[in-house]
Order: C-alpha cells, then sequence, then structure tokens
C-alpha cells in the first residue's frame, strides 16, 4: 500500500519536505519559486486522485495533477517568459473513487473547502490567485473560495458546484469550461437532497464566462497544445482579455 504522505515540493529546487501524515492521501507540490512569485495558479483535481496517482500512473501524464501543473507552468512561461507565477498541484482533500457514492455526495468535498481556503489565505496570502478545478474538485473550489480573496476560479468537467449561480461564490470571477467529447456534459445536474451538485456551471443561465476548451475530453483540459491549456495559462497570468470564449 502506498504510504500516506503529505509532501510538500518546491520543483525548482527539487527539495522535499515531508511532515506526519494525516489520515488519506496529501500531497502539495509546488512547481516555480513560490517565493517571488506575484502570481499562483492551484490545480485541484476530482475523483480516483491519490499519491500513487499524483504524478505518473496514467497514460496521459498531463491528466494528473503533477504533469498538469508541468504543463500549464510550460505554457505560461511561453506566453510571458518573465511572469513571476508558481503553479500548485494540491491535493489536500480525500479524493474520492469515481465509482463510489462519495462522488455524487458532498462530504469530502467540504471537508477539502475548509483545507483549501486554510491553504489559500495562509501560505498564498498576498499573493494573486488563480483556482484551476477539475470534475470533483470544482465542488472543492466552489466551496473554498468565498471570501477568500481568489481573484480567477476556474472549473472544467465540472458535475456542478453545489450553488445555483455565480454570485453565490462572492467576488470571485467564475470560468466554466466543457470540452465538446468530455462525458460529464451528459451526466443530469441534478441535487436531490444529499445527492448531486445543481445546476451546469457552464450553463447559460449560471452566470460563468465559458472559455474555449475545443474538443476536450475529461482528462484533456491541459493538453500541451490545447486551445483549454491555453486559455487556462492566460488566466492564471491575468491576462483574461486574451480567453477565447467557448
Amino acid at each position: 500500500m502506498f504510504r500516506r504522505t503529505l509532501a510538500v515540493v518546491a520543483a525548482a529546487a527539487f527539495a522535499y519536505v515531508t511532515v506526519p501524515p494525516p489520515a488519506g492521501d496529501r500531497v502539495v507540490q509546488v512547481y516555480g519559486d513560490l517565493g517571488t512569485a506575484e502570481l499562483v495558479a492551484v490545480i485541484v483535481p476530482g475523483t480516483d486522485t491519490t499519491a500513487a496517482t499524483f504524478d505518473g500512473g496514467r497514460a496521459r501524464p498531463y491528466s494528473t495533477p503533477g504533469g498538469g501543473a508541468r504543463a500549464l507552468l510550460a505554457e505560461a512561461r511561453a506566453l510571458d517568459p518573465g511572469a513571476r507565477l508558481a503553479v500548485v498541484a494540491w491535493l489536500g482533500y480525500d479524493s474520492p473513487a469515481m465509482l463510489s457514492l462519495r462522488a455524487v455526495t458532498g462530504e469530502a468535498a467540504e471537508r477539502g473547502a475548509v483545507e483549501l481556503r486554510r491553504y489559500v489565505t495562509g501560505a498564498l496570502g498576498g499573493k494573486r490567485v488563480s483556482l484551476l478545478c477539475h470534475s470533483y474538485g470544482s465542488v472543492v473550489c466552489a466551496g473554498a473560495v468565498p471570501g477568500s480573496g481568489v481573484a480567477d476560479t476556474v472549473v472544467f468537467g465540472s458535475p456542478g458546484l453545489g450553488v445555483s449561480s455565480a454570485a453565490e461564490l462572492g467576488g470571485t470571477r467564475l470560468w466554466a469550461g466543457s470540452g465538446t467529447r468530455d462525458w460529464i456534459r451528459e451526466a443530469p445536474k441534478l441535487r436531490i437532497g444529499p445527492l448531486g451538485f445543481g445546476p451546469d456551471p457552464a450553463g447559460p443561465a449560471f452566470g460563468a464566462r465559458l472559455f474555449g476548451t475545443g474538443s476536450a475530453d475529461h482528462s484533456e483540459y491541459l493538453r500541451p497544445g490545447g486551445e483549454s491549456l491555453r486559455n487556462l495559462a492566460l488566466i492564471a497570468l491575468g491576462r483574461v482579455g486574451e480567453v477565447s470564449r467557448g
């Protein structure tokens, strides 16, 4: 069984700091220089993410939090080599298994939101923060952003956010992306008691800004060379006027 860890990794220096492990897998990796960064993008993954699959174990490296963070940082540096941007791959919650009841309820997301808000307002205080939230991770982000000071919250492949409109998330600017080949587009966006997360944030009445994702499927939003990755990098850099719309 993979050892349960909480690792904080400064990738620029290739240094690891390990702290006593809590229950469940916890991995936080920083790519770039967080100390000098003015801009920070935090990638929050969805279901089926463990320490074992955090940066490996999948056919598409960019579909893992670690691989996606590297792809995002490379894209941002290509767009603006001088930008003071760091990217954080954040698995600070118990990601539920996709084929489980926990994946359609908010318990794991609620607990994760507390930890994510603590991280954003503590370790990242004073920096311009963007949250890039995939699938179930978007539910975690929705619970974390109110009152956090996050500039942009970007959700993609989302099952819903647990709220009825963007206005319920406070002052953050909400973006939503939905690839044309993403299976989750066909999943019912309902909330019945504790099950489900409500309306689609990419729906016309929700109030999010839609960004272009092209033909991305559920695991392709951070694919190098894709429209989605470019737009995510532009948002992370604060160049929102250049984002192509969906």
